[in-house]
């Protein structure tokens, strides 16, 4: 490990997740907190590393980060690239789309547009609705949230799987858009390193266990995603 916790992630504006950096504050939300935890667990400051969404995990590869942490679910894709820690996060997955459009499951979305993050599991689902057009969004973007949310806004899309924790700051009362489902997939989010670094991976992983155990990671989570079911265990807050 290099004397501080060099992280990948993309510089965008996701809360609860996490928020464009800025000088004053750097990065807020789940992800940075969780990233915090971890430094203070293994006694190092935290770095980010940013990078687009399909760099994140080459900057691991490369050695220009330690680890993505970043919106990674645990798929067997990302596996043949880098090894994963145990969970930090489990997230379902939720299907977005303008009010009052009359989408309520996936059968309304056949022969509709459904964007998505390129290589990501919330493209996987898309690609299970019968019927549908799966849009691919993130190549190269700096934003690639603020895309989608653009393209449903303005009809170049009809609907946008994301993880639920994305949806959450948009409320049940959103006057443009509405969640028009959830599909329980429990999605396992972790963070990546690559695989000729096994050290790493084994320092970034016991510190992980150990604020989970120690309830750390469950504050985290009250603070930040309250409306969420807490998935992991470890004692009470």
């Amino acid at each position: 490990m290099t004397r501080t916790l060099r992280l990948a992630c993309l510089d965008s504006e996701a809360p609860p997740l996490f928020s464009l950096w800025n000088p004053k504050d750097g990065r807020q939300g789940y992800e940075p907190s969780v990233a915090e935890a971890l430094g203070a667990e293994l006694g190092l400051p935290v770095e980010w590393v940013m990078v687009p969404w399909i760099d994140m995990i080459p900057a691991v590869q490369r050695g220009d980060a330690d680890a993505v942490l970043c919106g990674q679910g645990i798929t067997a894709e990302r596996l043949s690239q880098v090894d994963f820690t145990r969970p930090y996060a489990i997230f379902h997955e939720g299907v977005l789309v303008r009010r009052g459009a009359g989408i309520r499951g996936p059968a309304d979305l056949v022969g509709r547009r459904v964007a998505a993050i390129e290589n990501s599991t919330n493209m996987a689902l898309a690609e299970t609705f019968t019927g549908a057009i799966p849009v691919a969004f993130g190549a190269g973007s700096d934003d690639v949230y603020a895309d989608m949310l653009a393209a449903l806004a303005s009809g170049d899309v009809d609907a946008v799987v994301d993880d639920d924790v994305v949806f959450v700051p948009l409320g049940a009362n959103h006057p443009d858009y509405e969640l028009a489902f959830t599909v329980r997939t429990a999605n396992r989010w972790g963070i990546g390193v690559a695989k000729d670094r096994p050290e790493v991976l084994a320092e970034i992983d016991t510190a992980l266990a150990r604020i989970i155990e120690s309830g750390q990671l469950r504050e985290v989570w009250t603070r930040w995603l309250p409306t969420l079911d807490y998935p992991l265990g470890g004692p009470s807050a």
